[in-house]
């Protein structure tokens, strides 16, 4: 993520972002985020939470996403596995945050702020405990689903405190920030104690637990209406299905045509369930979720391919291949803010322009050129692209829909996000190793 989440962003925080969102509107909200968990409202304005401790309870989990990137033989050879297989504690890792943002997100909505905060923290510590002692891959495996889980829950929360467009463009930046230093962190732990302890660093968000949790008055629970657990559970075997397509395409395949047809035989039955039909008759929503995937499928593919790159084409160290990453993508994180901060003058149609041919530009350049320099822009383009896809194209998904729809709707955009995290290294795998 750097958005694993990356970008992961992101605001791959499904439940949250809801109320600040919609680019054509000529104010934002400064107060309360409650209509995002469609909560009632109360006779007291709630409290913000101080925008440090937001982004502390939010990014760590894109250092978490990116740690492995330039690891994967240390962690194969500690686990006794080929590299190529290695590369499913990323998969696994990316498949739960984009199983889990939209469920979690619903938790929020139903339940409110602490229950999230308690499950996720147990979700964090169980997780990094599992991946701390883990003998085999398998084990391995469950815990960083445990991680991913938990770390989609905290951005939930953080989103969802975050309160204006502002605040949330602190915390998609510092998903990029963090998702730039993942691959060079990693890379330090692992030579000076170990693999496990670079997996361990998305943990450091449970130090702002204490200090949100007083503020979980501000987000109470809806608690209205029955959880769609049967689209729910479709939906998350389609995204399963599809996640398994660049590894097993025909089986993959032939599951997710089977799950969509029984999805959408649900949506018909259940129009305003968990897949609400009318954000699948929403051009809006289906341009920016389309366009949310394919710009974080072309960043996390890079990012494991241009590592690789780097190495045959310009002999580049480990070491400098680390720097130059976290150079690249800190900057590229930081255009990203900028393009966030000023996409409401822009408008809809000049900011997809930017970021589809930004994109475009960087899957030409990793693919011709052999230069270390341009084979970094090329990185960095692609991390633009995603972060900034991650910041924009949430809030033309979530203006795409009614209040009360708008955290589904974020829920939904995050999960295709996501699912881009789980591409990229499978494409990777496929092209590389």
């Amino acid at each position: 993520m750097s958005s694993a989440t990356a970008p992961t962003t992101s605001t791959t925080s499904a439940a949250s972002t809801a109320s600040a969102t919609a680019p054509t509107a000529s104010a934002m909200s400064t107060t309360s985020t409650t209509t995002a968990v469609t909560a009632p409202t109360t006779d007291r304005a709630p409290r913000q939470v101080p925008v440090f401790w937001l982004a502390l309870l939010a990014t760590p989990v894109a250092a978490g996403a990116n740690a492995p990137v330039l690891i994967l033989p240390d962690m194969a050879r500690s686990l006794g596995v080929a590299t190529a297989t290695a590369t499913w504690m990323v998969t696994a890792f990316a498949w739960a945050m984009a199983a889990g943002t939209p469920l979690l997100a619903a938790l929020l909505r139903r339940r409110g702020l602490r229950p999230l905060l308690r499950l996720s923290t147990a979700l964090v510590v169980g997780g990094t405990a599992l991946v701390a002692i883990a003998p085999w891959l398998p084990i391995a495996l469950a815990g960083r689903v445990g991680q991913s889980l938990g770390g989609a829950g905290l951005v939930a929360a953080a989103m969802n405190l975050a309160g204006n467009a502002r605040r949330m463009g602190v915390i998609s930046s510092g998903f990029g920030v963090m998702g730039a230093a993942g691959p060079l962190l990693g890379a330090t732990l692992t030579d000076a104690v170990s693999w496990r302890l670079a997996f361990a660093v998305s943990a450091i968000a449970l130090l702002a637990v204490p200090t949100v949790a007083r503020y979980a008055r501000s987000t109470p629970p809806s608690g209205q209406g029955r959880f769609d657990a049967r689209g729910a559970t479709l939906l998350i075997a389609l995204a399963t299905s599809l996640i398994l397509l660049p590894t097993t395409p025909l089986p993959a395949l032939a599951a997710a045509l089977l799950t969509a047809v029984l999805l959408a035989l649900h949506i018909r039955r259940r129009p305003e369930g968990f897949v609400p039909a009318a954000l699948l008759r929403s051009p809006l929503f289906l341009i920016s979720a389309a366009l949310g995937v394919t710009l974080s499928t072309t960043y996390f593919t890079l990012l494991f391919t241009v590592p690789t790159l780097l190495q045959d084409r310009a002999g580049w160290s480990k070491g400098a291949i680390g720097t130059g990453q976290l150079v690249t993508l800190l900057t590229a994180s930081a255009l990203s803010w900028l393009l966030a901060a000023s996409s409401a003058r822009l408008g809809r149609t000049a900011v997809r322009t930017i970021l589809v041919t930004v994109g475009a530009t960087a899957v030409a350049t990793a693919a011709f050129s052999s230069s270390g320099p341009l084979l970094l822009l090329a990185a960095g383009a692609a991390a633009f692209t995603a972060t900034g896809a991650n910041a924009t194209l949430s809030v033309h998904a979530a203006s795409a829909t009614t209040p009360t729809q708008r955290p589904t709707a974020i829920g939904l955009f995050a999960l295709s996000y996501q699912l881009g995290g789980a591409f990229g290294p499978g494409i990777t795998t496929l092209l590389i190793l």
